[in-house]
């Protein structure tokens, strides 16, 4: 087999493995701070993205980015988020909006394609250089990082490294073989484009929830004013018996579609094109950073998108991140106690939304006892207090990081008992539809 020749390292002050949002978003924060980075991103084809409902944290870590929410608005890369419709769920949680929180719950959609073109403007500003290459091996010393090697036979080595390689690849993860907590089956998320002829400032999910079937689920999510993302989810085993019935991706989608009055309309006019596939499951690693290194976005956590967090996950890492290494630059190691302290942070929140999500919405006994409804209102309070509490607190330190560890604690010791205690009783005969 041939092996390319291996060029001489080149160095930088920081090798960003990854150039999806948290990768250039974790640039962006180290460049300007005068810092030398290099971003490897493989060369590819244009991404199709799922469709981003973010929650009300984002637009303010996007601001810190250069891209405050009314220029995204402005130039169409994002549209207001004003509202999410559960066919219950008018305004989420109006209390929030009071004293002390005081919380702004307007929030975002972006269209993830111009949203990496924004960020790639911003990278070219900074002279921020990106290669296009695969990394495909890591040199370690010990549990530091010493270089990374690519496909195209090119090195490169700095004091600092952060892994934002994303949900498939993972790569310090897999190097340093990191223990990894799954939450929930494998899932599969099918989608495509509608265009629509007036624009929607909410998000819609649309369940029909069988009493004793895991929830499948269609988000209806504005991607720009003209076009909704429209997507289907259900679980990796649930697919596969549908497909060994014998029916096309393209037939199940529409199959599940045509169950909800609303995009009968939409499916006669035709969607934009055939529907996409990905898979995923809910997934956090523990020990995401290293003495010199730190892992950020999906490399580090998969948080379920319906819990609308997975892009405040990614840009909470990639600040957090990029704060630690500005920080300890001269020491060239990390603590352990900021290594114990992110780790803590990234697996926590991971867990909590996640396991959250899990027990009260997807799976049934909760549901099935207090009516898909309530199970949504009971799932969304302390979601989106933890974000308030994220947001305010701004843990760091051992002390704070220990405080939000412990609510979390709390909340998922609560879900769990609640599921445990709905599990013992009878099951009520069917489920509160939507």
């Amino acid at each position: 087999m041939f092996m390319p020749v291996q060029a001489p390292a080149s160095s930088c002050d920081v090798v960003v493995i990854g150039g999806g949002l948290s990768g250039k978003a974790a640039s962006l924060h180290l460049a300007r701070a005068g810092l030398k980075v290099t971003c490897i991103e493989p060369a590819q084809t244009v991404r199709q993205a799922v469709g981003e409902s973010l929650d009300w944290s984002s637009p303010d870590l996007l601001k810190e980015l250069g891209l405050p929410a009314d220029v995204l608005i402005k130039a169409q890369t994002a549209t207001w988020k004003r509202h999410v419709v559960l066919k219950m769920i008018d305004t989420p949680l109006p209390w929030l909006g009071g004293a002390p929180f005081h919380v702004e719950l307007s929030t975002i959609h972006v269209d993830r394609l111009r949203l990496d073109q924004e960020l790639q403007e911003s990278v070219t500003y900074l002279g921020i250089t990106m290669v296009h290459d695969k990394v495909v091996r890591v040199e370690t010393n010990g549990k530091r990082v010493s270089a990374v090697h690519t496909a195209g036979g090119q090195s490169f080595s700095a004091p600092w490294y952060i892994d934002a390689s994303g949900f498939a690849a993972c790569i310090l993860a897999r190097e340093f073989k990191l223990p990894a907590i799954h939450t929930g089956p494998p899932k599969v998320a099918v989608w495509t484009y509608f265009p629509v002829s007036e624009a929607m400032e909410g998000t819609t999910l649309h369940m029909q929830p069988m009493p004793a079937e895991y929830l499948e689920w269609i988000w209806e999510i504005p991607v720009n004013p003209d076009v909704v993302s429209v997507g289907y989810v259900t679980t990796g085993a649930a697919m596969k018996a549908k497909r060994d019935q014998g029916l096309a991706v393209e037939e199940i989608f529409r199959q599940q579609l045509s169950k909800f009055p609303r995009f009968q309309s939409l499916l006669q006019a035709g969607a934009t094109g055939a529907p996409y596939v990905t898979s995923f499951r809910g997934r956090v690693y523990r020990g995401a950073a290293g003495p010199n290194w730190l892992v950020v976005g999906e490399a580090a956590s998969m948080v379920d998108p319906i819990t609308s967090n997975g892009v405040t996950a990614a840009l909470r890492h990639a600040q957090e991140a990029s704060a630690l290494i500005l920080r300890y630059r001269q020491r060239a190691q990390l603590p352990l106690v900021a290594r114990f302290c992110y780790s803590c942070r990234v697996s926590q929140m991971a867990r909590f939304f996640n396991m959250g999500i899990e027990k009260i919405v997807y799976e049934t006994p909760v549901r099935n006892r207090i009516g898909i409804r309530h199970a949504g209102t009971v799932y969304i309070s302390p979601a989106w207090g933890m974000n308030v509490v994220y947001a305010r607190l701004k843990p760091r330190g051992i002390f704070s990081t220990m405080l939000l560890g412990l609510s979390l604690g709390f909340f998922r010791a609560s879900t769990w008992l609640l599921h445990r205690f709905c599990k013992l009783l009878p099951q009520p005969a069917r489920a509160e539809g939507c």
